[in-house]
């Protein structure tokens, strides 16, 4: 029996990786990570082919290209953010699920692509208030990046009533454990 796809979208900032990483120590459903590609510089502490698929700007272009992506977004002007086929492929046909952290579009077309082998979940801020607060004690943007994230945060938010779920993480815990009922009743069916 094939996998199911989960994909979990939200805008920056607002804890979706902490939740999936979370739900994924737990160990409660049978999850496995799709690691997505990407054209922007590793952050401190990322591994190429763990955290992402790092590749220049050039070689993701190569990629589109030759259709190796399922979805794929220009999220800001030359950074490019994108799921290869082969990493979903490969986890359902092993019977595993596989969970997409990526951009609200990518989610769109992932879900239009595989229909009811995919679920959605939009991980919505509290506020967009509380939203630049969280960029802001990262600490890993310049002021300038953080009003950008803002700005497409706002963009962003107008897609969630496309998702077939949306949980709004004012409180961690909450969150992760109605992330991870979704996930585990979805799986089921």
């Amino acid at each position: 029996m094939k996998g199911k796809i989960i994909v979990i979208s939200a805008p920056s900032g607002c804890g979706k990786s902490t939740i999936i990483n979370e739900i994924m120590k737990r160990g409660n459903v049978d999850l496995r990570f799709s690691v997505s590609a990407t054209s922007r510089q590793p952050r401190q502490g990322e591994i190429d082919g763990v955290h992402y698929h790092f590749l220049t700007e050039e070689e993701f272009r190569k990629r589109i290209d030759e259709g190796m992506f399922v979805e794929y977004e220009e999220v800001y002007p030359g950074r490019f953010y994108g799921t290869p086929v082969s990493e979903i492929e490969q986890t359902v046909n092993q019977g595993h699920n596989v969970v997409l952290d990526i951009d609200v579009k990518g989610g769109v077309n992932v879900a239009r692509r595989f229909g009811n082998q995919a679920t959605t979940i939009f991980i919505m801020p509290p506020s967009v208030d509380e939203l630049r607060r969280r960029l802001e004690n990262r600490g890993t943007d310049s002021p300038e990046m953080i009003d950008q994230r803002v700005g497409k945060a706002e963009y962003e938010i107008s897609f969630a009533s496309g998702y077939d779920h949306v949980v709004v993480n004012d409180n961690l815990e909450t969150a992760v454990i109605q992330t991870e009922k979704i996930i585990a009743d979805f799986a089921c069916q």
